[in-house]
């Protein structure tokens, strides 16, 4: 039973991972590097995004040819190394910056993600046709934490590589125009005093309805300190919601499934998002000294960032081309449901608890 676990770490098996784990790191270390150029992250393309590009740049030119080297550890860098990112990323939550945000943060996030994920599985599947797999990876990116949140969900949702990419796809184009969308937004609320809103309320909107952490933090920081602090600690709590939604979503599939010599599916517990909640509450009782957890934050930016760049290798322009327009028209879709009923929600939430 033991034996599949330990033969990934014979020399054989690490032989074989080698050529794609390098090329993958290859990529990764690119990515990185213009990453943390300021000219880049001012427009809040952070290394994963960055990541998936140069792997789909070198996927559809020189991979084909080293594909009968490199896919052994290219896959291990999508599946393994993927997991293992998911279950650090609880390294940037603690359970003190949900009390910071309180009740109102909470139920705006949790109203916000759910409205965002069943809007996005109606839109899909009745209006654009879009098969399951795709509309449920769209969906998780858009209503909780962008390309990470679509990374997670694939394997839960049994979605091949194809389909992965083209909803991470979708959600770091909407989640960019998100950077400059919301700035200008907020200076035309503004300049009418009729339509008067706080620079914090602003950053908890931003945080609530933004795609990725790190989109959120450039439109954030457009709006200054204040604006920032806030929109970061809301979009924590929304990347803390990842892991019940994960354990939702996996019994929710179970159900669907087909019965089999008359019993149900079982229910597939996805292991790291139980142990990315585990992570979490470590991290909220502080043990770890703070130069430990900055060096495991940077771990996990590597193996999230090598998981990206594999995806993006084995992604080809003719499965995004054969997607067509649907996954971005629900993506846009989306996104303006984010804008538009995300304020809203915050609206009404202010009004009922503010």
């Amino acid at each position: 039973m033991n034996t599949h676990k330990t033969r990934i770490f014979t020399p054989k098996r690490v032989a074989a991972l080698l050529p794609g784990l390098l090329l993958t790191g290859l990529l990764t270390g690119i990515a990185l590097k213009i990453s943390g150029l300021d000219s880049v992250a001012s427009l809040g393309l952070g290394a994963l995004t960055l990541a998936i590009l140069a792997g789909i740049i070198a996927g559809n030119t020189v991979y084909p040819w080293l594909r009968p080297a490199g896919a052994p550890g290219v896959t291990f860098a999508k599946q393994t190394l993927l997991r293992l990112g998911i279950i650090l990323y609880g390294f940037r939550l603690t359970f003190q910056q949900v009390t910071a945000v309180g009740t109102t943060g909470w139920l705006i996030d949790f109203l916000t993600l759910s409205s965002t994920f069943l809007l996005a599985c109606w839109l899909g599947r009745r209006v654009f046709g879009l098969d399951r797999e795709t509309t449920l990876l769209i969906g998780a990116g858009s209503s909780i934490c962008g390309a990470a949140a679509v990374m997670a969900t694939g394997p839960v949702a049994k979605a091949d590589a194809g389909k992965t990419a083209i909803a991470v796809a979708t959600v770091v184009l909407y989640g960019t125009l998100a950077i400059f969308a919301y700035p200008w937004l907020y200076h035309v609320l503004q300049a009418h005093s009729a339509w008067p809103v706080s620079v914090q309320a602003f950053g908890i909107y931003t945080g609530s309805t933004v795609h990725e952490v790190a989109q959120v933090v450039a439109a954030g920081h457009a709006l200054g300190p204040e604006a920032e602090n806030a929109a970061v600690i809301a979009k924590m709590m929304r990347v803390m919601m990842l892991a019940p939604f994960l354990l939702l979503l996996s019994g929710w599939l179970a159900r669907q499934a087909p019965a089999k010599n008359g019993t149900a599916a079982p229910v597939t517990v996805p292991w790291f998002a139980l142990a990315f909640i585990a992570v979490a509450m470590l991290n909220s009782l502080q043990l770890l000294p703070p130069h430990w957890v900055q060096a495991l934050l940077a771990l996990d930016n590597l193996l999230l960032a090598m998981a990206m760049a594999a995806l993006g290798l084995t992604t080809q322009f003719s499965a995004l081309k054969q997607a067509g327009l649907r996954p971005l028209l629900l993506g846009g879709l989306l996104f303006a449901w984010l804008m538009a009923g995300g304020a809203g929600i915050n609206l009404l939430v202010n009004a009922l608890l503010g």
